[in-house]
């Protein structure tokens, strides 16, 4: 440990958790810290240590960095900030470049905890205990790292990281690292930057292979401060939007509070990633039934009828006078009674493949417990008797306490505090297993881009195969032929971003004979009008300097900014995932036939994203393309407006 007040601290976390191996505190004029004997110097250690503690100023810590890769130090963890972060990026490549191989986490970084083994590299204070074995979680916040550590819902922590800057030694890397150890049961991450989406989505690929799930909460779902570029895409493709789509592509839960990232790794601890289709809701109270009701109506857990057989055994064990039904009331006619609740609670059990029973432990501080005992000594009988996953679910996230919770867990039903949380983070737990190998294109990098107007844009499409409008363009309206053409036409307007919003658009045109000029416009293309169409849809493909490129899908013109119904991808995608998409928007049932309607060429629009996302892959020069509207026929879909940029050779 190198440094005085938070090196000090640093020897004592070590010390008050046991840890068994040596602790070297290095100090130029201090003979001890916290009773340990202080070296002068790194030359005077006996030995290269397996990791080091720099809690000196930035400048001093390149010194300190330097001299400890020379001697072959295991690694370094670095407090100081004033790098990156305060943009000097100077600084921060020259203490990358004097790490050499010599692994480093930081600058501006606390550290690392490790319950499994006592050894606290943590300068400040952290309330997790001594595991054998429990979750990773990593963080790109010290202090969101402190706060978790201080969590008394029950969680088993085995590492709790601290990447900082991540100069050097990213998120991926020490996810990978943390999840090798057998003793780690799952990771948790709190992200405010994937770095390379790619390294990542092979670690979580290999956590799921490895039967070990992964769930992110993402910091700044919400805008964050992106430029609004001149398509439709790039707005409604935000970076939460963006990294969602991605986190679901590669098979990684997502939850968006620090509440919910505990439960669910309650969840995946006890369970591992959850597979369970059917879930029953089992309570002594008709409100806690209906507020598991609500909540289910928010989300996408399934809680279906209760099959036959499990209802007439639950009528035979309640009476006549409880209704059977999901969520279940069962009143309190068998309260107190263990053996007779066990016989209920597994009867409910046996019926679905997961089971949530609610229920609120009173304040032992002013309550008398006991009477509720039986209840929790139900719930473990039925999940030894049937052996699938059960969750001991609170209302209040302060009605279970931190000994219940350990209690319960041993037994390996889960305790999970609040209904509205317990229910995300039962969803995030069960994100299906991302495409095996599936990995996100490079980013692609560039300086400038050119935008290409609605005539070139929709010759690029013509050349990938999609049908565009038959037309003609000039510089003047008199310079327009239609011959050969089919009234009646569209006029529009070119040199506009949003032609429709500037009015550089007239539809239903039958003849140019005395056609005025559109005000702003430089030129103008005339097409043939798409009449025909039982849909307008909208599909966007955008390079992202983090993900590769996405695909965005929804209802095509002005509906796509009011509605928000769209969906984003990450490319690449199969036909299948894009037509699964589609049928998650809210409009899909136009597209469907609804009330009797002609059904949409869906087929049609899924060829069409295809060609756009074909398009991006053959040509990195292409940055956005943008389809707004896409016209879809019974037969066939027409790109009618287009917009397309590319990076300037």
């Amino acid at each position: 440990m190198f440094g005085g007040a938070w090196a000090e601290n640093v020897v004592r976390q070590c010390i008050a958790s046991g840890y068994k191996g040596e602790i070297w505190p290095v100090h130029p004029t201090r003979p001890e810290i916290a009773g340990k004997r202080c070296f002068p110097a790194i030359a005077d250690l006996p030995r290269a240590p397996d990791a080091a503690f720099i809690g000196v100023n930035r400048h001093a810590t390149l010194e300190v960095v330097s001299e400890l890769q020379g001697i072959g130090c295991g690694g370094a963890i670095c407090f100081a900030s004033g790098f990156s972060e305060v943009e000097d990026h100077d600084l921060q490549a020259e203490f990358v470049a004097r790490a050499v191989e010599m692994p480093v986490l930081g600058p501006n970084c606390y550290g690392v905890i490790n319950c499994l083994d006592g050894a606290m590299i943590w300068p400040d204070e952290q309330g997790c205990r001594p595991v054998e074995r429990g979750v990773a979680i990593l963080t790109q916040s010290s202090n969101i790292g402190m706060t978790l550590t201080m969590q008394q819902r029950g969680l088993p922590v085995a590492y709790l990281a601290c990447l900082g800057n991540a100069a050097q030694t990213g998120l991926s890397e020490l996810s990978e690292a943390m999840l090798a150890d057998d003793r780690v049961t799952a990771l948790g991450v709190y992200m405010e930057g994937v770095g390379d989406a790619r390294a990542f989505a092979k670690v979580v690929g290999a956590a799921r292979a490895a039967g070990k799930g992964v769930v992110v909460l993402k910091a700044g779902r919400s805008e964050m401060g992106q430029q609004v570029a001149m398509t439709h895409t790039a707005s409604l493709a935000g970076a939460g939007v963006v990294s969602s789509a991605y986190l679901s592509q590669i098979g990684a839960g997502e939850v968006v509070s620090l509440p919910q990232l505990i439960e669910a790794l309650k969840v995946l601890h006890v369970e591992g990633p959850l597979t369970a289709d059917t879930f029953v809701s089992v309570s002594c109270s008709g409100g806690e039934a209906g507020l598991v009701a609500d909540a289910a109506e928010r989300g996408s857990l399934r809680f279906p009828e209760v099959p036959e057989a499990t209802g007439a055994r639950l009528s035979e064990l309640l009476g006549p006078l409880v209704t059977i039904s999901n969520p279940l009331d069962y009143h309190t006619f068998i309260w107190g009674n263990t053996a007779l609740m066990a016989d209920v609670f597994t009867a409910a059990a046996e019926g679905f493949e997961a089971s949530l029973f609610v229920i609120d432990q009173p304040n032992a501080a002013r309550c008398e417990v006991a009477s509720f005992e039986p209840a929790f000594d139900a719930m473990i009988e039925a999940h030894a008797r049937v052996g699938r996953p059960l969750f001991a679910v609170s209302t209040l996230p302060e009605t279970i306490d931190e000994a219940l919770s350990d209690r319960l867990m041993v037994a390996g039903v889960t305790p999970l505090l609040g209904i509205e949380d317990a229910l995300s983070a039962i969803e995030a737990t069960g994100a299906p297993q991302g495409e095996d190998g599936w990995l996100p294109w490079r980013p692609v990098t560039y300086e400038e881009a050119e935008v290409l107007d609605e005539v070139s844009s929709k010759a690029l499409l013509a050349a990938a195969g999609l049908s565009v409008p038959k037309g003609v363009s000039g510089t003047k309206i008199a310079e327009l032929d239609p011959s050969g053409f089919e009234a009646p036409f569209v006029l529009k307007g070119l040199g506009f971003a949003h032609k429709s919003d500037a009015g550089a658009v007239r539809l239903g045109v039958q003849t140019l004979e005395n056609a005025p000029d559109i005000e702003g416009a430089s030129g103008y293309l005339l097409e043939e009008m798409v009449s025909d169409g039982l849909a307008e849809i909208l599909i966007g493909g955008a390079r992202d300097e983090v993900y590769g490129a996405t695909l965005t899908l929804g209802f095509g013109g002005i509906q796509a900014e009011l509605l928000k119904d769209t969906v984003t991808l990450v490319a690449p995608v199969t036909g299948s995932e894009i037509e699964t998409a589609l049928r998650g928007l809210k409009l899909w049932p136009l597209l469907d036939g609804y009330r009797g309607k002609q059904m949409a060429d869906v087929a049609a629009i899924v060829e069409a994203a295809l060609r756009v996302q074909t398009m991006l892959d053959v040509d990195r020069r292409l940055i956005d393309i943008e389809i707004n509207p896409l016209i879809v026929r019974r037969t066939g879909a027409v790109a009618v407006d287009a917009l397309i940029r590319r990076i300037l050779k």
